[in-house]
């Protein structure tokens, strides 16, 4: 493997020349099999590779995650797949592998955000994950090793241009990191804190209920958190993430849109949703477009006017009643943030879309409040004393 690989061009196309580099003689650790891929490219290469490692590491199932500009839009491990996510997922036609269903999990929590997506696979890609990739909108793939089989798939996708990158599994970075920013250079540890389940026994709420499905869920959230830009905070439900607010400057601002979009997922389960008379000539893309519209409470009467195209015929909408009973339904989610909860707003918020456990570092003056806040919906908290900014 070579040192160096020059690319197209980097953040942008008027950032030229650009290359990755290894700053010893050592080989870089990727070998790309097929396309090109650009900077953003293997920025989220090599930050969804390690998220997934760690998923695999700490849970023992094959994992995926779903990369747009260097943050996970989704994230899961393989466990089994009701029917109803099977059909908003878009693969109740598909015999799905456990890495499959990983990915199936980790692109169809939020659909529109991974539209384009980078995927990180943490096992050897077989050929159900890459008939399952093949026939969705996205610009590469990173994993530690391909079948022949599913290579040969993935190379004919986007004309033969799509980025397929192999890493090697055993490669470690140096312990200490650099990068320049503005001509200066900024040196560090590498972020090399693994998880583990003592991060988990500081329960703080007078509720000390924590089963394992939630210690699950919390690692995922936690390993998540870890490669997500900061601040951050997610929801994770059943093996997946179900809502990511990231690089928000406000945490509750991240509470809310995370909660949005863990409701909207919530939301695609409805009976309405499953039953919308999709024409049969709509694409996966613009399905996903037009349920993201149908569920939005405030659509117009200009925006209606293109269901015709779309629709065999107009759908009626959820009632603000029928939206909160529905949401209601959902329950045993984990709330995980990258740092301390500085307000009781994020729990009032996250009570809304069904958070039933908490993992913070904590470390707020005001913990005591937010003690109080999940103490009242009667939540569990737990304080791992790790934050996990990323930058």
């Amino acid at each position: 493997m070579p040192s160096s690989l020059p690319l197209r061009y980097g953040t942008n196309s008027q950032q030229a020349p650009a290359r990755i580099f290894m700053r010893s003689d050592a080989d870089l650790p990727i070998t790309v099999l097929n396309g090109s891929p650009g900077y953003i490219n293997l920025l989220d290469a090599l930050n969804s590779w390690q998220l997934v490692r760690e998923l695999k590491v700490a849970i023992d199932l094959p994992a995926a995650t779903s990369f747009k500009h260097v943050s996970p839009s989704g994230a899961a491990v393989g466990t089994p797949l009701s029917d109803v996510l099977k059909k908003i997922y878009f693969v109740d036609d598909l015999e799905l592998s456990p890495l499959a269903t990983a990915y199936a999990r980790a692109r169809g929590v939020d659909r529109m955000s991974s539209f384009g997506d980078f995927i990180a696979l943490s096992d050897t890609v077989d050929v159900s994950t890459a008939k399952l990739i093949s026939r969705e909108v996205s610009d590469g793939v990173i994993a530690p090793a391909y079948q022949p089989e599913a290579l040969e798939i993935l190379k004919k996708k986007k004309q033969g241009k799509y980025a397929v990158v192999q890493i090697d599994p055993a490669y470690e970075p140096p312990t200490l990191e650099t990068r320049d920013i503005f001509g200066v250079t900024f040196e560090q540890r590498h972020h090399d804190r693994s998880v583990t389940r003592a991060d988990f026994t500081n329960i703080v709420t007078k509720n000390k209920d924590l089963p394992e499905s939630a210690i699950r869920d919390m690692l995922i959230a936690w390993i998540t958190l870890k490669y997500t830009q900061s601040n951050s905070v997610c929801y994770v439900l059943d093996g997946q993430v179900v809502g990511v607010g990231a690089g928000q400057q406000s945490r509750v601002h991240c509470v809310r849109l995370a909660g949005a979009k863990a409701d909207l997922w919530r939301l695609r389960q409805h009976s309405s949703v499953l039953a919308l008379p999709f024409k049969s000539d709509i694409k996966r893309p613009d399905r996903d477009n037009a349920i993201d519209q149908f569920l939005q409470p405030d659509v117009t009467d200009a925006e209606k006017s293109n269901w015709a195209n779309i629709f065999s015929e107009t759908p009626s909408q959820l009632t603000p009643e029928e939206r909160r009973a529905w949401l209601d339904g959902m329950s045993n989610v984990v709330l995980g943030s990258d740092a301390f909860f500085p307000f009781r707003d994020s729990i009032d918020r996250a009570a809304k879309s069904g958070v039933k456990y908490v993992l913070q570092p904590g470390g707020s003056n005001r913990d005591e409040d937010v003690i109080a806040a999940c103490d009242e919906y009667g939540m569990t908290m737990v304080f791992s004393g790790v934050r996990l900014f990323h930058h």
